[in-house]
């Protein structure tokens, strides 16, 4: 079986929603009503009533969304984040940004999540959060994260952006920390047709702030309380993420189809190591990521049949030129090392056929036989 197969097809959820959207497009264009507004209200409502949070704030992307949680949190320059060293610099960016220290742990090597242990061990008389990070659409292990907060005073943050739908045993993913941020870029399970992201609390005095810092620190034109940033959510966005909201389940539906079929299609493949359901989680694999040896040959043989893949992430964050001024060095966190040396995403979206699957399964045990 031959084909191409493109890792990612956003098209075809465009084309999804396509109907619904242009109309209310076209009324934006007409009334020129393009920041804040109605979509955007009914937007942040409507997701709240789906996390299951009190309020939603809709800002421009999941970077921002990051450091107003942060801020709403009470973090100072100097304060330390504990956070994943297997994570986009987004959530160690939007730290250094506010001057805050990023700092890593290692993470367990079954699911690749945040290590409870590790996370305690890094605490200090400098630390403020922990942002436990919901990796490939799982949930990160929070009914142990929120008793080592609770015990040493923290405040768990969320990072959210690869698990819109998810839930673990704690409850769903934005509703399990005092604040939960995440991003609505195209390929997340929640896209907008460009760049948003929102900020997810029942705390109505920090949803207010949060409003607040996203609109230049002004909650009335010209008055403004604290120096912010311009980070409000834009009405054309808004109208994408509605629609496709109301397909997030069945979408996220097919995914589960989509990672047990390749549960199935790859199974008895030696030296390919396939993901896992944590005990409790009731995962929407925005990821679906396998782990193999030589893995520049596999991508380069799976590329030749016409397979796209991806990597998610190939080195980890505090290894970064970015971050060298830290000092850390290869070996301080080696489950998340090893693994950024072997990890590989497989093509996944809710609209993946079967067929395809077949070709992708087909590509990947040509390239490690």
């Amino acid at each position: 079986m031959t084909g191409a197969v493109q890792f990612l097809d956003l098209l075809a959820q465009q084309l999804e929603v396509a109907a619904e959207v242009l109309p209310v497009w076209e009324r934006q264009l007409r009334e020129a009503a393009f920041v804040g507004g109605a979509e955007v209200t009914a937007f942040e409502r409507e997701y709240a009533e789906y996390v299951g949070v009190a309020h939603v704030i809709g800002v421009s992307n999941g970077t921002d969304a990051l450091e107003l949680a942060y801020r709403a949190a009470g973090v100072e320059r100097g304060d330390e984040i504990i956070m994943p060293a297997n994570t986009f610099i987004a959530t160690a960016e939007a730290a250094s940004r506010m001057g805050a220290v990023p700092v890593f742990v290692d993470v367990d090597d079954e699911y690749l999540l945040i290590d409870p242990a590790a996370v305690e061990a890094a605490i200090t008389s400098r630390t403020r959060l922990i942002v436990p990070v919901h990796l490939f659409g799982q949930t990160a292990p929070m009914e142990h994260i929120r008793p080592i907060a609770d015990k040493h005073g923290l405040t768990v943050v969320e990072d959210a952006a690869q698990s819109q739908g998810a839930a673990g045993r704690a409850g769903r993913a934005g509703a399990l920390g005092a604040f939960a941020a995440t991003s609505f870029y195209p390929g997340k399970n929640l896209g907008a047709a460009g760049d948003a992201g929102a900020v997810m609390t029942d705390d109505a005095d920090a949803a207010a702030l949060i409003r607040n810092l996203a609109s230049h620190g002004s909650s009335v034109k010209y008055v403004h309380d604290h120096i912010g940033m311009n980070a409000r959510l834009d009405a054309v966005q808004a109208t994408v993420l509605r629609a496709k909201l109301r397909r997030l389940d069945s979408w996220n539906a097919a995914r589960r189809a989509a990672a047990d079929r390749y549960a199935q299609l790859l199974s008895g493949i030696e030296g390919l190591r396939l993901p896992r359901v944590r005990p409790g989680n009731s995962d929407v694999w925005h990821l679906y990521v396998v782990r193999v040896a030589e893995r520049e040959a596999v991508v380069a043989s799976t590329s030749r049949a016409g397979v796209g893949t991806g990597i998610h992430y190939p080195t980890i964050v505090p290894l970064t030129e970015a971050y060298a001024p830290l000092g850390h060095r290869a070996g301080q966190f080696p489950v998340a090392e090893a693994a950024a040396s072997r990890i590989l995403s497989l093509p996944m979206s809710p609209h993946l056929t079967a067929d395809q699957q077949e070709i992708v399964a087909a590509a990947l045990r040509s390239a490690i036989g």
